[in-house]
């Protein structure tokens, strides 16, 4: 398995612990100097957030790369996860765009799992999980909404049982999310996010979320490739 990770303090997380218990092993490939040709036909990927935007090609010319290699995948029906960024990099590769939202959601909230969704393994989701972002996707051609938040209508989406785009995150820990306030301080400075919130809010719901994450990541893994043998 390969995870394109695009800041080194956001990877895995709390999925990497269920990737070892299930004996998977996996390999990281930070984009902005990897070669990314082994992610292109993995057994699985996984494509994780990051700062910067899914439209920044001209500046980053590796964004391009990974759509092109999401779409390659899909079209192969290879497995393949996005989270935050990964997610909007999906829905480039469908031909969807990418926009900024009006006000960046930042905080931990429950999403509202669609009918559609409750099909999925997203049923698992009950509590609140983190949003981190400010630019948000339009669905794909022949997609449906699978979770929504107010500021945020969709949330994720999936083609088959193959590919699957969350746009919040279900690996981040209290802990882990230390990391994330210090590497994104000028961006809570930016939006006045209160970092104690933050922090109050992942002691009362990370625990939860993340377990319900596991469990939806695991159920992802086996429909989307049977018994995992990655």
């Amino acid at each position: 398995m390969q995870v394109i990770r695009h800041l080194g303090f956001e990877g895995l997380g709390t999925l990497s612990r269920e990737l070892d218990r299930q004996g998977l092993a996996f390999a990281y490939l930070d984009p902005p100097t990897d070669a990314l040709d082994p992610a292109r036909d993995a057994e699985a990927l996984i494509v994780m957030g990051g700062p910067i935007s899914a439209n920044d090609a001209d500046r980053f010319p590796f964004i391009g790369i990974e759509v092109d290699l999401i779409r390659h995948r899909i079209a192969n029906r290879r497995p393949t996860l996005g989270i935050c960024l990964g997610a909007q990099l999906i829905a480039r590769a469908l031909g969807a765009s990418v926009a900024p939202m009006p006000t960046p959601e930042i905080g931990w909230q429950r999403v509202t799992v669609t009918p559609q969704g409750l099909a999925t393994p997203l049923r698992h989701l009950t509590s609140p999980v983190l949003h981190w972002h400010g630019e948000t996707f339009d669905l794909p051609s022949g997609c449906a909404t699978l979770a929504s938040t107010p500021p945020c209508p969709n949330q994720a989406f999936a083609i088959g049982s193959h590919t699957l785009a969350l746009q919040f995150h279900i690996e981040v820990t209290a802990e882990h999310q230390e990391h994330w306030l210090v590497g994104h301080i000028h961006e809570l400075d930016h939006t006045s996010t209160s970092i104690a919130q933050l922090r109050a809010d992942a002691r009362r719901h990370a625990a939860a979320s993340t377990a319900e994450g596991t469990r939806l990541f695991t159920e992802w893994l086996h429909s989307a490739h049977g018994t995992p043998t990655f």
